[in-house]
């Protein structure tokens, strides 16, 4: 059986990730497509406990190298236990990040550099890199803006506050942002860069003609 497709979501959080991997997932499966969504941090048992402290502002203390290495920890499972085994079974993998975040928002945001990242992904990942990526981009300020009431208003709702990294200074996703361009531009054949401040079916458009492009490269 030939290897599945493997389709990863960037950005900013408050950038529209979730909303356009569900719609995708929806168009996907209306074509006859069998799909797997899953997400990093968490997306199995074991990750969504190394989530709760990745992201639980209480984990205050959290040192730049431990933080890049429970992200290696939880990528490391959900390849085991969920994208390897769906990519092996031939079935189209949508994934809510995965290693450019961690160049990103570490490497980035954490000032840990592309190179410990990278080197990290070898040694972890091995040979699994997306078939492509998908990065949203859409105006700084706005999407931090709706990241932090989104936050703030989950906490309300479900008691978990996930909101760790939003408390960041705005340097910080200053230096992720960039970061992003940075990986975009060195990977262009991989990396479908969706910019501006567009409404949801704008994006989900031109989301559609990038999938479909690779599907058509993929024979899918």
């Amino acid at each position: 059986m030939p290897r599945g497709l493997f389709i990863t979501f960037e950005g900013l959080d408050g950038s529209g990730k979730t909303t356009q991997i569900r719609k995708l997932e929806t168009w996907l499966e209306a074509r006859g497509h069998e799909v797997v969504v899953t997400r990093q941090p968490g997306g199995t048992e074991i990750g969504d406990r190394t989530r709760a402290i990745l992201l639980d502002t209480r984990s205050k203390g959290l040192a730049p190298m431990a933080e890049m290495a429970l992200m290696f920890a939880d990528r490391a499972q959900c390849i085991a236990e969920v994208i390897g085994p769906a990519l092996k079974a031939g079935k189209i993998v949508l994934c809510d990040r995965f290693t450019d975040s961690s160049e990103a928002y570490q490497g980035g945001g954490r000032e840990l550099g592309s190179e410990r990242i990278l080197a990290m992904h070898k040694l972890i990942c091995g040979d699994v890199q997306p078939d492509l990526t998908v990065l949203l981009l859409p105006g700084f300020e706005p999407s931090l803006k709706r990241a932090r009431r989104r936050n703030k208003r989950e906490e309300k709702q479900t008691g978990k506050n996930e909101g760790r990294f939003e408390a960041e200074q705005d340097a910080f996703f200053r230096r992720v942002w960039e970061k992003y361009r940075e990986i975009a531009a060195r990977e262009p054949e991989r990396v479908a860069l969706i910019e501006g401040d567009l409404g949801i079916d704008e994006v989900f458009e031109q989301v559609v003609e990038i999938v479909s492009e690779r599907l058509v490269v993929a024979g899918s």
